[in-house]
């Protein structure tokens, strides 16, 4: 026969043992600890997406570019960043932005009539 005790120890460690399963099996994956936080970024004649990213000054960020149409580029000189990104090829870049501001980076592979109109806002607070 159990007592209040015995129940109460197992509906604790039912309880706990549920937590766990919930937490296991959560839709947001965890980072390890260090690992950069990972933005996806398209790349199509003639825009990027998204059109906007807001970073951390002094966060490590893995940008991850791709393309399905022409090879692009990806260029802001004040946060380091210039790369190609050719199609089937994703491209990663890791930065960590030390000034804080708004920068805009451009498409220097010319891809088109449209491609002065590429570009996009990179916000660091």
């Amino acid at each position: 026969m159990r007592t209040g005790q015995a129940y109460g120890r197992t509906a604790v460690f039912g309880f706990a043992l549920m937590t766990a399963a919930l937490a296991l099996a959560s839709p947001f994956p965890a980072r390890a600890q260090g690992t950069p936080r990972v933005v996806e970024i398209t790349a199509k004649r003639f825009e990027f997406t998204p059109k906007e990213i807001t970073l951390k000054q002094g966060e490590t960020v893995t940008l991850r570019l791709t393309t399905e149409d022409v090879t692009h580029g990806f260029f802001m000189k004040t946060l380091g960043i210039d790369a190609v990104v050719e199609p089937g090829h994703p491209t990663e870049i890791t930065i960590t932005p030390q000034t804080t501001g708004s920068f805009t980076t451009i498409c220097d592979h010319f891809c088109g009539d449209g491609h002065g109109n590429m570009h996009m806002k990179i916000v660091v607070e």
